[in-house]
């Protein structure tokens, strides 16, 4: 059974979440605020971290930069902070996903699933245990990520569309393609995720980001890994 943790310091809606990721068929833990949530994350394993920006005692943006240099593993914000520049934020810290309150326990649930059944099919989608792109090279098995030798760490929504783009070399992905693909669902009002993303894997395994050594933008069409 795939376990959730729920961080959220209003317990109505941390309760009523649960409730319907329990009827899905996941075992659930919630935790109410910022420094209980962060026990849990360092002394338990889980599948996926529901997280809420706005915490007693420590703030959501703390826990994701926690998560991010220690582990992979989803996680979706989700927050009343509809600006977009907390959106952005939240997602250069490494978070995979962000949803606005109030939203529907349908789509709370159907985002679970699709990060988990994503995170899964990218962990077991090929039996080529490593990728070699000129300095760059990606052990699937072990979601590792090395240039010249040296491991970069990538959260793993960030493994995954690096994955996704060097197993489909030279092809051209829309940011709504990539969103479907690497993410599970459409979201055709989700460019800023894209970008956010590619930026961030750029600064990891480029010595020159600007140069675009090996993820290129095709202006009005998307992007592709080059080889």
């Amino acid at each position: 059974m795939k376990r959730i943790l729920i961080i959220e310091d209003d317990k109505s809606i941390s309760e009523l979440q649960k409730d319907y990721l329990e009827m899905s068929g996941y075992e659930v833990v919630c935790a109410f605020d910022g420094n209980s949530g962060f026990e849990c994350i360092k002394n338990e394993d889980f599948d996926l971290i529901i997280l809420d920006l706005m915490l007693p005692k420590r703030d959501g943006f703390d826990i994701l930069r926690e998560i991010s240099n220690t582990k992979q593993i989803p996680v979706l914000i989700v927050s009343a902070k509809s600006d977009e520049i907390f959106k952005i934020k939240g997602l250069n810290l490494g978070a995979d996903d962000y949803i606005t309150k109030p939203f529907g326990m349908g789509e709370l649930v159907a985002r679970v699933n699709s990060h988990i059944k994503t995170y899964e099919r990218f962990k077991h989608s090929s039996k080529m245990k490593l990728l070699t792109v000129g300095p760059l090279s990606i052990n699937k098995q072990d979601r590792r990520v090395y240039i010249d030798d040296n491991e970069v760490f990538l959260t793993q929504k960030e493994f995954d569309l690096l994955l996704f783009l060097v197993e489909n070399p030279n092809r051209v992905f829309s940011k709504e393609v990539l969103f479907e693909r690497v993410w599970g669902y459409d979201s055709l009002s989700d460019a800023s995720t894209i970008t956010v993303h590619i930026a961030r894997i750029r600064e990891k395994i480029e010595d020159n980001p600007e140069g675009r050594t090996f993820i290129e933008t095709v202006w009005g069409a998307g992007y592709r890994f080059k080889i």
